[in-house]
């Protein structure tokens, strides 16, 4: 860790370089150190610590980008006239209007100490409470253990500067039958809420379950869908809709659909920077605070988030403070998602199903049509045949292809708790998906496998 008057002095220093007519400085580091582990055992032990500064100059309305690892003055130096040849290059961006202006960022405590210290040792102590027990029964078990510690700070040349210290624990592990598997994970920035135990035995429960799959013709079922699976599927509606950029450009599903109803009334989707219980960051980098935004409300669509510049795109909108570190393709994006609980348990979610498929996780999951929010995946690690209101038996996986806003219509229950999932893509974000298990009417399966 750098420290915040060290990694303020190196933006300011870099803010007084340029010669542009705006400048901004990102900055990012990242200490990590992960423990591996494959076949029951610990095979890899790795640290590393990286930062990423990026300069962005505004010449007119032409803008130019560079980046760098390396904070000493000629590397910084470099990296302002790197970015500035880039600028004389680019053409105007009509769009353009200005980089933000300071304003009041809240204060959140994201920096857990015990997460930032860490040890080796620590970690391979949760992972042995994994390996043992596997070994014991007969399983194989792999994964990963990773603590991190980051620090964000952004600063322009009209005034703003913000600094903000993170962590994070991350432990997911999959454990394997010769004909099953099962998988578990969680998140948190406090190492010491990370309970190893508890998920080493939710994956070989799994595993152990998921054993011997029988064969299940493809259709449409009433599926029970653990967190996991529900946090995949509202990652990628997010991808496909949640931002200004993909609404402006007509791809979004919110095309024409802003204040009409677009999902079933028990579904209610959000994101809040702010969130303790998600992995909180006070602001976007731009150096925007953070708004919550509501997207989807009692199943009308609601909003989108924006940065700065898509928000100057349209009269009297104004960045909520989700800006991506530029250049990003992609425009302003969520990274801190929330899906409204209900009051069931899941074995109340069981009881009430006569015929259906339990789904503990997705993979491979792929966009197919964004404005109807259809992709298609495959089930994995734990698929179960429901019949009256019992599991009787592990299924082989099954391929779906399946509109998300239309499952999201056919909501029967919302589970009571809510987890927190960094599934798919969002593992390369600094948030996640805090959702609940979720009970839907109808879910259409495209195909079966082999395995």
């Amino acid at each position: 860790m750098l420290g915040e008057l060290k990694i303020q002095e190196r933006i300011q220093y870099t803010l007084s370089l340029s010669k542009a007519d705006q400048t901004e400085v990102v900055f990012i580091g990242e200490a990590e150190q992960l423990t591996r582990f494959a076949n029951s055992h610990i095979h890899q032990n790795v640290a590393k610590e990286d930062i990423d500064l990026r300069v962005r100059v505004v010449v007119g309305r032409k803008i130019g980008i560079a980046s760098t690892n390396d904070l000493g003055d000629v590397a910084l130096q470099s990296a302002v006239e790197s970015a500035m040849t880039a600028a004389r290059f680019q053409q105007d961006n009509p769009d353009f209007i200005s980089l933000p202006e300071p304003q009041t960022v809240q204060q959140v405590e994201g920096f857990i100490a015990e997460t930032a210290a860490c040890t080796p040792e620590k970690r391979a102590q949760a992972v042995r409470s994994i390996c043992l027990p596997s070994r014991e029964q007969g399983l194989n078990a792999s994964g990963a253990f990773a603590t991190r510690s980051f620090e964000y700070a952004v600063g322009n040349s009209l005034g703003l500067l913000v600094y903000y210290p993170t962590t994070l624990a991350d432990l997911r592990t999959v454990i394997m039958s010769d004909s099953g598997s099962g998988y578990a994970a969680a998140s948190s920035l406090d190492v010491d809420e990370i309970d190893a135990e508890s998920l080493g035995r939710e994956a070989m429960d799994k595993a152990l379950r998921s054993s011997n799959p029988a064969d299940t013709p493809p259709g449409e079922y009433t599926v029970i869908l653990e967190e996991y699976a529900v946090s995949l599927l509202i990652a990628y509606l997010a991808y496909m809709g949640f931002g200004a950029q993909a609404l402006q450009e007509g791809r979004s599903f919110m095309v024409g659909k802003l204040g009409e109803r677009v999902t079933g009334e028990k579904t209610n989707i959000w994101d809040d920077g702010l969130d303790p219980r998600n992995l909180p960051m006070p602001f976007d980098f731009e150096g925007v605070p953070k708004q919550r935004v509501d997207f989807i409300t009692k199943g009308v669509a609601s909003g989108v988030v924006y940065d700065t510049y898509t928000a100057g795109r349209e009269e009297g909108k104004e960045s909520t403070g989700h800006a991506l570190p530029a250049p990003s393709s992609i425009g302003p994006f969520p990274w801190n998602i929330a899906m409204e609980s209900g009051n069931a348990t899941k074995e109340e979610m069981l009881a009430s199903t006569k015929r259906g498929l339990w789904v503990s996780r997705l993979h491979y999951v792929r966009p197919v049509h964004p404005q109807k929010t259809i992709i298609t995946g495959m089930t994995r690690d734990g698929t179960f045949l429901i019949e009256d209101g019992e599991i009787v038996g592990p299924v082989k996986n099954m391929r779906f292809t399946q509109s998300i806003l239309e499952a999201l219509s056919d909501v029967e229950m919302l589970g009571q708790d809510t987890k927190l999932g960094r599934e798919g893509f969002m593992e390369n974000f600094i948030g996640g998906v805090r959702v609940p298990a979720v009970k839907i009417g109808r879910f259409t399966f495209t195909s079966a496998t082999e395995f």
